[in-house]
């Protein structure tokens, strides 16, 4: 027998769906906090000393960070190419937006303190702030389009077709439900961004960060509470009517897809789903009373990381088995089972991934225990750290 058969292609398929699940969060725990952070830059931040301060608390582990954003690129390009293909190319210009705005970032870190002048860092720290809040906002909207549908259809030899103009593909996006996505998705970032500035820093900063970080948390919750309500009531989701076999070939036209009834029908299918969204609310309501507490540092950052564990894998669970589904052409909708690369494509990554991925993890634990401790003032005014 060739090894790869001794894992069905079933298994494989929702174990990729799994882990590109994983890489998205673990790049929402990590380098989301470094785009709460610079959201938060203006707000927490007065003086150029304090804002030195806050910079550095994500200066030495953004680019690691990022990684995981890679990761999870890459891994949709090889794991489900039907999706790298039709949602990159769909939402190609606000792709560009995201990718500019995080070129913008390391810039902005290189340069701001080359010149000893006001307006010189007030320019880029502009540029900070637009690439700490933009991304999150336009992640959360584009969340929101993929659970309303995106207007797409494949031809006979699976070609695709985007069902909108060069604008549209844009300004198309920004439908109120994937708005509201996009806020929630910002809020709970700059609720994370808090949770990190309250661990690193001290003094006025910290006391700012909890502040403004406590309610970004209660607007994280009512969005959130919201876009559930919305989604009962006002969202159309997708399902089968002739499913395709979990083992076939990737082929979305062997199945028959309707848009009707609700996305939420599938807490009654799988009910244990639900612990899911109880995560995102018990995460973002500790973690705002942890905020405005200050009995433990530590508490804020951990809370909110159970509340984005939970806030994202809610849309992967409800959905599935769908990942992109189609508004104008339900039958084109892109699954599980018919969106994937071949069976020993997903079984080689497979074994890339449990050979490197432990090693990314551990060399990302040594790296926070090494950097572990407070940013002080002091500290980034002491030449031999060379901070920013």
């Amino acid at each position: 027998m060739i090894l790869h058969e001794f894992f069905s292609y079933e298994f494989l398929r929702v174990l990729w769906w799994l882990l590109i699940g994983i890489l998205l969060i673990a790049f929402a725990l990590t380098d989301g906090f470094d785009m709460g952070v610079g959201a938060l830059l203006p707000f927490v931040a007065r003086t150029d000393m304090e804002r030195r301060v806050v910079i550095n608390t994500v200066g030495p582990v953004w680019e690691g960070n990022q990684v995981w954003f890679i990761l999870g690129g890459g891994a949709i390009f090889a794991a489900w190419p039907p999706l790298y293909a039709i949602s990159f190319s769909g939402f190609y210009l606000a792709m560009f937006i995201i990718l500019s705005a995080l070129i913008a970032r390391p810039v902005a870190f290189k340069y701001r303190s080359k010149r000893d002048d006001a307006r010189w860092r007030a320019t880029w720290d502009l540029a900070l702030f637009i690439s700490g809040a933009v991304p999150p906002l336009l992640f959360g909207i584009a969340v929101g389009n993929v659970l309303l549908g995106v207007p797409f259809h494949l031809t006979e030899d699976l070609h695709a077709v985007y069902d909108a103009g060069a604008f549209g593909k844009l300004f198309g996006l920004l439908r109120p439900f994937a708005l509201l996505c996009g806020v929630v998705s910002l809020a709970m970032l700059v609720m994370h961004g808090a949770g990190w500035l309250v661990l690193k820093t001290e003094g006025v900063v910290q006391a700012r960060a909890r502040d403004y970080g406590a309610k970004a948390a209660a607007v994280a919750i009512a969005g959130y509470a919201l876009a559930g309500l919305w989604m009962a009531i006002g969202v159309t989701g997708f399902r089968f009517v002739t499913e395709p076999p979990h083992d076939g070939p990737s082929n979305p036209l062997v199945s028959a897809v309707v848009q009707d009834g609700s996305w939420l029908t599938a807490y009654l299918d799988r009910p244990w789903i639900i612990i899911a969204p109880i995560m995102g609310f018990v995460g973002a309501g500790m973690a705002m009373r942890a905020l405005r507490s200050s009995r433990n540092d530590l508490s804020p950052l951990m809370w909110s990381q159970m509340a984005i564990v939970g806030m994202i894998s809610s849309v992967g669970l409800v959905m599935f088995p769908f990942i992109l589904p189609s508004n104008t052409s339900p039958d084109s909708s892109l699954t599980v089972w018919d969106a994937s690369s071949s069976h020993l494509t997903l079984f080689v990554m497979m074994v890339a991934s449990a050979i490197f991925l432990p090693l990314i993890m551990l060399y990302t634990a040594w790296v926070y225990r090494v950097l572990w401790g407070k940013v002080t003032e002091d500290g980034v005014k002491d030449p031999d750290n060379h901070a920013y």
